[in-house]
């Protein structure tokens, strides 16, 4: 689907550009897509109204004996929570629906977490994702979503501080490499809220520190980052860079029940495998010249292109990501 001619020809140079530029064909294709600010082709447009349009919850590679998993992993994947479709229904607000309609893509975690300088524990978060292959020239590619948090209002008071964090990502590769490009908002550690924004960039560590001390383990240094990579009290990690100015004091509301969509996007170059920029609501945040950090390719994934999102628990409650709609474009 192709929207306009980009002005920028390509060229990255303008932060906040898409912002000003007239998009008259995409409203007559779809009103929805008037709130996004798309490159100039349309990959996908995910309106959750119209059910997953191909987005399911990540799980590992049951290909062992038994349908088990290969090899021995210090984060246990197999009980990350469910992704569904929701009407955002709540405890006493009733039904919020979606920001355009009824439905949105919820993520729903376990009522289970351990300290954040530990590993993830088994289902304390929760993935989506859409298995895509590339099919445009490298260059930019983007990621819009417009989305809520909360927690799961099963007890008094006000519990922003038990979202951990959540996140947007591209999982790619291409012919020399594979490579994790992603933005997390950190919001809470250990009770103690953080508020601010980090990128996926891997650490000077070995496959093994990566994977918390197991050899061999299926990912590699770079490479999932949303659960690997060292921990620290700070709320720093071997696989993330705090982003430069990055704090920012999102829209949560004054009750668990009460949900504010907000828009975020994040803008990439494949082709040379930086980041370009991170909007969140009004804020952009110029990430040129930032790199991401590529590792050997992987066996019979050549081309994969695959977008995804999460969120984590800081406490033992279920905690939830709704997605109104996504769109993914590039050019």
């Amino acid at each position: 689907m192709t929207t306009r001619e980009n002005p920028f020809n390509g060229a990255a140079t303008a932060p906040g550009r898409h912002t000003k530029q007239p998009i008259p064909r995409i409203q007559l294709i779809d009103a929805g897509l008037s709130k996004y600010q798309p490159l100039s082709q349309i990959i996908c447009y995910d309106d959750f109204d119209r059910g997953f349009c191909g987005w399911m919850d990540l799980h590992p590679n049951y290909v062992g004996e038994n349908f088990n998993l290969l090899r021995h992993s210090q984060v246990e994947k197999t009980q990350w929570g469910p992704v569904m479709i929701s009407s955002a229904s709540y405890r006493f607000v009733g039904t919020h629906g979606s920001m355009d309609g009824t439905y949105s893509l919820k993520l729903a975690t376990r009522p289970v977490a351990n300290p954040y300088e530990l590993p993830p524990a088994p289902g304390s978060m929760s993935h989506a994702i859409k298995r895509l292959t590339t099919h445009l020239p490298k260059g930019l590619r983007q990621f819009e979503t417009w989305f809520s948090y909360t927690p799961e209002q099963d007890r008094q008071g006000i519990s922003e501080k038990d979202v951990r964090a959540f996140g947007i990502f591209f999982d790619i590769q291409d012919e020399e490499a594979r490579y994790f490009i992603g933005a997390r908002y950190l919001n809470s550690v250990n009770g103690e809220m953080i508020r601010r924004w980090q990128l996926f960039q891997a650490a000077n560590v070995t496959d093994t520190e990566w994977a918390y001390g197991v050899e061999n383990d299926w990912c590699k240094r770079g490479v999932d980052n949303m659960w690997y990579g060292k921990r620290y009290a700070d709320g720093s990690t071997d696989g993330y860079i705090w982003v430069p100015g990055g704090y920012q004091d999102l829209c949560y509301n004054e009750s668990d029940d009460k949900i504010n969509w907000s828009y975020l996007r994040l803008l990439i170059d494949t082709e040379k495998r930086e980041y370009v920029e991170l909007q969140s609501g009004d804020r952009v945040f110029d990430l040129r010249g930032i790199p991401a950090t590529p590792t050997a390719p992987y066996a019979r994934i050549k081309g994969l292109f695959n977008p995804g999102m999460w969120i984590e628990n800081d406490t033992s409650r279920r905690v939830f990501f709704h997605a109104d709609s996504v769109v993914i474009s590039g050019e």
